[in-house]
């Protein structure tokens, strides 16, 4: 197109952009604006994207990691003519119950890969995307053939999530995955210069990138930059230099133009300057009607890509249909029953990390989609079965990713490959570095994504490497975060059942935190029932009708309930034990059925090595809790458990405390 068509067509993003913060009072109309030479070239000339069918598998995904400036998603998908995204949603923007708000969210609007706005998030989700292209691709071969392509800004590269990502997307050699850099040189505070002098080009090039620098408002150059990259053999970065606010008279190029309005006087001017003359939130017809003929460019690629699907073997299409719609196979059920007949037959005193490693034996082969991999901790949180391949540069089909010491990368890459489809990722570390973690799997929660972290060396129990390694508030922590399971196994059919119930909870992440030390396997008949769907149940029920003392307990701790309630037992106060493995599952009954697990003892008590937040759910207020209130120590775990208090003793004599005279 001519540089005056182009011109016109990325000058309808920026009025929609900034008459839309401008209506909603907030917003950032400073990224969309500078950003739209970019946009219009990627989405008219390059993007293979059908506004038809948001959900084709062999879409390019489109990730705007620069989440603030969703008005120029929000402008793309009205201009090219998705369906749900109308004019009356833009001016709607940052409204309640609109699909436009204050940033990209992906489960309110079609159209949206992920859910941004945290800065750093996007790009790695959007590494997440590109191993899933070519892990499906070295599965199915070409009817999974597209690209990720990034859209990121200078607080995105400044957060440190960004190293992790690209340089596992370095070392992956993920070619399919192009971002482009918004190098507009002004954050919030001001000039970029105050905070940084980082060579993005270089830092780029020496994580195994290609990396280029071009002018952001030379359509042509970056046309021929984006075709560059499509044949390259690595990933690449895109250095685009633009002008924050471009068209604004006077808040163009600073930070002024980043967070708020405009203003009316300004957007007059910027009118008068981009030579915009139509009112707010109108497109000439003529502009809309070539965006909306972008928007059908690749339709024909579309049908012959069904059309190709269509000439799958049988079992091969409906294998990857099954894969792309998340419904898991009916091998499931079966691996878990073997598992669990297996345990029946032959108890096992070991580790509920190593339960997991056992049960994952089992799964791994019955469900294909599953793809491990461990932040450097492989053999301690027991995340790759015998027969995993890795995943490697020369070969995507390796079902097992050595993340590196880059928890936060992996967690917000694992976002990225179930956001893809067709992969449910698993990975493992410490339970103390989930808040390295944590804000993707606060994303994964948000999104209703299904991601599984292991996290093992759960408690003061992992011993001897003392207080900065052993979580105390992070069970409480991970508890507090809504639409997230945190399951707490307390032995090998535990284990089994919650890997079974995280696989199973397609519209949420789950947390699986596991022990280091040998724990006895409290069930040792065969229960076809998954008990722990309820999140908690009756592990040791009492002899005859009267219960003095409800126990309740997760994980490690379940064994020290249950030597506790013997004691009181041999001691005249009947006791019962209920074992708690998932606080929410639990909360998410029906208060009948809560009701009769909690049971009406006279006293409550709670057993955790953590804090006690989050248990008075369950014991209520009044309830005895046994367990943390400051913070570890180095030592063999069993003097750890003594010198905590946390002992079959303790917790009896804590119990009968309560039955004293006040």
């Amino acid at each position: 197109m001519s540089r005056e068509h182009h011109d016109r067509m990325a000058n309808a993003i920026r009025a929609l952009a900034m008459d839309a913060v401008e209506q909603a009072k907030s917003g950032h109309p400073g990224l969309p604006m500078g950003a739209a030479d970019i946009a219009t070239v990627l989405f008219t000339q390059v993007l293979k994207f059908d506004p038809s069918d948001p959900k084709w598998p062999d879409r390019d995904r489109f990730v705007l990691s620069a989440g603030h400036g969703s008005m120029l998603i929000y402008a793309l998908l009205y201009l090219t003519g998705y369906e749900s995204m109308t004019i009356e949603e833009i001016k709607n923007f940052r409204k309640l119950h609109s699909r436009t708000p204050g940033h990209p969210e992906n489960f309110i609007t079609p159209g949206v890969e992920t859910t941004t706005g945290p800065l750093g998030q996007g790009i790695a989700n959007a590494v997440g995307m590109a191993i899933a292209e070519r892990h499906l691709n070295a599965e199915f071969g070409d009817i999974v053939d597209h690209r990720t392509y990034v859209l990121a800004s200078d607080g995105d590269l400044m957060e440190g999530i960004s190293q992790e990502a690209i340089a596992l997307a370095g070392h992956l050699k993920l070619n399919r995955l192009i971002v482009l850099f918004d190098d507009n040189g002004i954050t919030i505070d001001g000039k970029i210069s105050l905070s940084d002098s980082v060579d993005q080009v270089k830092r780029f090039e020496s994580a195994g990138w290609i990396a280029e620098r071009i002018d952001g408002h030379d359509p042509v150059a970056i046309a021929a930059a984006l075709k560059k990259a499509q044949g390259a053999d690595r990933p690449t970065l895109i250095a685009c230099k633009t002008t924050i606010g471009y068209g604004a008279p006077n808040k163009a190029g600073s930070e002024k133009s980043h967070g708020s309005p405009l203003g009316a006087d300004e957007i007059k001017g910027a009118r008068e300057k981009l030579g915009w003359s139509h009112d707010a939130f109108v497109v000439p017809d003529d502009i809309l009607k070539a965006w909306r003929a972008a928007g059908q460019r690749s339709k024909e690629a579309r049908q012959a890509w069904d059309k190709k699907l269509g000439s799958l073997a049988a079992d091969v299409r409906a294998e990857f249909q099954r894969r792309m719609s998340g419904a898991l196979p009916p091998a499931l059920a079966e691996a878990v029953k073997s598992v669990k007949e297996t345990l029946a037959k032959t108890p096992k005193e070991i580790a509920t990390r190593s339960s997991s490693e056992f049960a994952l034996e089992s799964l791994v082969p019955a469900v294909p989609e599953m793809v491990g991999g461990s932040a450097d901790l492989t053999g301690s949180n027991n995340t790759r079965t015998k027969t995993m391949k890795a995943m490697s540069a020369s070969d995507y089909g390796g079902r097992f990713i050595h993340y590196g010491i880059r928890e936060h990368g992996m967690a917000a890459a694992m976002n990225g490959m179930t956001l893809h489809g067709g992969i449910i990722p698993y990975s493992g570390t410490f339970l103390v570095f989930s808040d390295y973690c944590r804000p993707a799997i606060r994303l994964a929660a948000l999104m209703g994504e299904r991601v599984i972290h292991v996290m093992t060396h759960d408690s003061i129990g992992l011993g001897e490497d003392g207080p900065t390694h052993q979580p105390v508030e992070h069970l409480a922590a991970l508890r507090a975060i809504p639409n997230l399971n945190v399951f707490r196994p307390c032995d090998a059919v535990e284990a089994v059942e919650c890997w079974e119930l995280a696989l199973r909870a397609k519209d949420r992440p789950s947390v699986l935190a596991l022990t280091r030390q040998n724990l006895p396997q409290l069930r040792t008949g065969y229960d076809a029932e998954n008990r722990c769907a309820a999140g908690a149940y009756e592990i040791m029920p009492v002899e005859g009708d009267n219960v003095d003392v409800s126990i309740f307990a997760s994980g490690s701790e379940v064994a020290i309930a249950v030597e506790a309630a013997q004691l009181l037992n041999r001691q005249g106060k009947p006791a019962r034990v209920v074992s708690v493995p998932c606080f929410e599952l639990f909360l998410s009954l029906p208060p009948e059925q809560r009701h009769a697990i909690l049971g009406g003892a006279e006293v409550n008590v709670a057993v955790e090595a953590g804090i006690r937040q989050g248990w008075d759910a369950i014991i209520g207020s009044d309830g005895v809790f046994v367990g943390m209130s400051s913070f570890g120590a180095s030592a063999p775990y069993k003097d750890l458990y003594r010198h905590f208090g946390i002992t079959p003793e303790a917790v009896a004599a804590a119990a009968l405390a309560k039955f004293r005279p006040r």
